[in-house]
């Protein structure tokens, strides 16, 4: 696992931008490597019967991927079993720090995280078939979430942004 940018994004972004990406892709990548998240995938893959080792490489992108209808995208997977998980924009955490709070931002960025890299592995298996990605994803997001010392609230609140 690592955490990579584009050279032209980088070059082009604003110093506060680039310090404020690369804080979320740190706090991706120590979430994604947490022992329990480890173990938990590891026995997602093993109940879904995906190999490991079609895994090849896993990038935290420090900038959005923002599609052409203007939607973000947390994450993708090709063939070659290459995954790249990407933080919402900046504005979107602006906007709901005051409603949120800091705490909760940093639940919804690595509840966010957990989420895409589970969803992403599904798509190791289920290639083309989206639907069945998004019911297995939310299944096993919720199945780790129960695990957590969370009020149920904050995590209903949050499943809620992250799988609508």
């Amino acid at each position: 696992m690592r955490i990579t940018a584009r050279s032209k994004k980088l070059a082009a972004s604003s110093e506060n931008n680039v310090s404020f990406y690369k804080k979320y892709a740190s706090v991706v990548f120590n979430t994604l490597r947490e022992p329990l998240f480890k173990k938990y995938l590891n026995w997602i893959l093993r109940k879904e019967g995906i190999d490991e080792h079609e895994v090849k490489d896993v990038q935290i992108r420090i900038f959005p991927f923002i599609k052409e209808n203007g939607n973000g995208l947390a994450g993708k997977c090709n063939s070659k079993g290459e995954i790249q998980l990407y933080p919402k924009k900046r504005q979107f955490f602006q906007e709901r720090m005051k409603e949120l709070g800091k705490q909760n931002i940093s639940f919804f960025i690595r509840s966010r995280a957990r989420a895409a890299l589970i969803h992403e592995l599904l798509h190791l298996k289920y290639l083309s078939n989206e639907k069945k990605v998004r019911e297995l994803a939310e299944k096993y997001f919720k199945i780790f979430t129960k695990h957590q010392h969370r009020q149920n609230s904050d995590i209903r609140n949050i499943s809620k942004m992250i799988f609508t």
